[in-house]
């Protein structure tokens, strides 16, 4: 049981049933798809970029709680960014996820949840699906896979 509040702590719960910014952005200046395709995770995430920095940022998707919790912590993390911290921002959470190390740094707090996937192998992919999504959009790209 322990092992399961890991995988899905108050926050991750919190951001599942109530998912901030899950919506269709109107303007968009970059968005990209992301599909996991061994468990039906699907993300798509929209950016709205003012002066080279995220102004706004929202997702639309299906899947576990993990996936779409982490979408919607994304959502509030990236805003207010240029695309090379949000870049670096995005490898530094992938790589919690795989790793289990929470980085220091005050966006980390919201986003350590993400760390104990660290614990369920095939769930990483669940958890780094809209990071990997952003990249995506950041770098033009249309799709993107967690494979």
């Amino acid at each position: 049981m322990s092992d399961l509040l890991e995988l899905y702590p108050p926050e991750i719960r919190d951001h599942a049933r109530k998912p901030r910014n899950r919506r269709r952005l109107e303007c968009v200046d970059a968005t990209a798809r992301g599909d996991n395709p061994l468990c039906g995770d699907r993300v798509e995430v929209f950016l709205r970029l003012e002066d080279g920095r995220i102004a706004e940022a929202s997702f639309l998707g299906r899947g576990c709680d993990v996936s779409q919790a982490s979408a919607s912590m994304l959502t509030g993390a990236v805003g207010g960014l240029g695309s090379k911290a949000a870049l670096d921002l995005s490898e530094k959470v992938r790589e919690m996820a795989r790793i289990g190390t929470v980085p220091d740094g005050e966006r980390f707090e919201v986003l350590r949840s993400l760390a104990g996937a660290a614990k369920f192998p095939s769930r990483v992919k669940c958890a780094t699906l809209a990071w990997v999504t952003l990249e995506a959009a950041l770098r033009g790209g249309q799709e993107a896979s967690s494979e």
